[in-house]
């Protein structure tokens, strides 16, 4: 048998060797230059893509009434709006139904303005199918509600011709200034009155003072639709807007 040629070998190996360690060397400066150029200009290099995490409660975008007092439930579907950015940022209307009070937000979800309104005759937070077709004569008085809910308002005009902010269309209800024609309504000693008791006499529409329509609800909707948010009657705003449970009081949240 013949005896293996290590002296060949050894001088193989020694050929193979020296690429590597040059390799090794050149290997171990680029990791050194990238670690000193790290250092020295940390925002050179690229960085791994942040995390999109909730941000914390604390963090989350609120809604500013300022000093303007709100109802529990008109602040937390402001602050849902505000935090979500449901409303698109633009401006857009809180209707708090049971106050019979509108509120005006710009799009950084800060109060603009509050103003008294009056609603549908009936509480309730649906409308009949079809109600919007009939004569407002055929109108009973049970079917008079202001509906509660999410809606895209859109300026556009009535039977009459004046100027209105669509709610719902199909329904035919809308936000217009105050309708005072019929003088036994006293709509106008209504809106003025310092309870929202007596502020359900429309047949469904939202009345508002014509200088705050003027001056704040109009132009809300100058150059764009916006969102109006009409808080319930008789269900939640859990479940009118999908929001989660309030606190408990010990502050854990509800099943």
């Amino acid at each position: 048998m013949k005896r293996p040629d290590f002296r060949k070998a050894s001088e193989v190996l020694a050929a193979h060797a020296a690429p590597l360690a040059r390799g090794l060397l050149v290997g171990a400066a680029l990791v050194a230059l990238v670690a000193l150029v790290a250092t020295a200009w940390p925002g050179l290099l690229p960085s791994r893509a942040p995390r999109h995490e909730a941000a914390p409660a604390a963090l989350r975008k609120l809604a500013d009434f300022g000093h303007t007092p709100a109802s529990a439930d008109a602040r937390s579907v402001a602050d849902w709006v505000a935090g979500s950015e449901d409303g698109g940022g633009a401006p857009f209307l809180l209707i708090d139904k049971k106050r019979a009070v509108m509120h005006v937000f710009d799009a950084t979800a800060r109060l603009v303005a509050s103003s008294p309104v009056l609603l549908g005759e009936a509480i309730g937070d649906h409308t009949v199918p079809g109600i919007g077709q009939r004569p407002t004569e055929l109108v009973w008085p049970d079917e008079r509600t202001t509906p509660a809910g999410r809606f895209v308002g859109e300026r556009g005009r009535n039977a009459r011709g004046e100027d209105v902010v669509w709610v719902d269309y199909d329904a035919a209800v809308s936000i217009h200034r105050v309708i005072h024609a019929t003088v036994g309504e006293r709509r106008l000693e209504r809106l003025a009155s310092p309870t929202p008791d007596d502020n359900r006499i429309s047949y469904g529409c939202i009345n508002v003072p014509a200088a705050f329509y003027d001056a704040h609800v109009r132009p809300a909707f100058a150059h764009r639709s916006a969102m109006v948010y009409i808080l319930p009657d008789i269900g939640t705003v859990q479940q009118v807007f999908g929001l989660p449970p309030p606190p408990a009081a010990g502050g854990a949240i509800t099943p």
